[in-house]
């Protein structure tokens, strides 16, 4: 998994061929190039007197805390070796 996997990607990217493709993220592990869900907003609050980083470590624990997605490797999440 190096740049010989990636830059043909990213080469298409600035190409003509995905001129509308856009906002859009792309992951190459080999020879596999896959694309990722769009993050969409899962969870808000609000402050009615704004934001301070202590009101921020405060409110944090009892809310948004509870929907962090856990961070996985891609080891972790592919059954499988790289295709090279």
């Amino acid at each position: 998994m190096g740049p010989e996997h990636i830059a043909p990607v990213a080469v298409f990217l600035a190409s003509d061929a995905a001129k509308d493709v856009t906002g859009q993220v792309f992951g190459v592990r080999g020879k596999e190039i896959m694309l990722f869900g769009h993050e969409r907003p899962i969870m808000r609050v609000h402050n009615a007197e704004g934001w301070t980083p202590e009101r921020i470590a405060d409110m944090f624990p009892g809310t948004l805390q509870h929907h962090l997605v856990p961070l996985v490797t891609s080891g972790q999440y592919f059954n499988y070796d790289p295709l090279v």
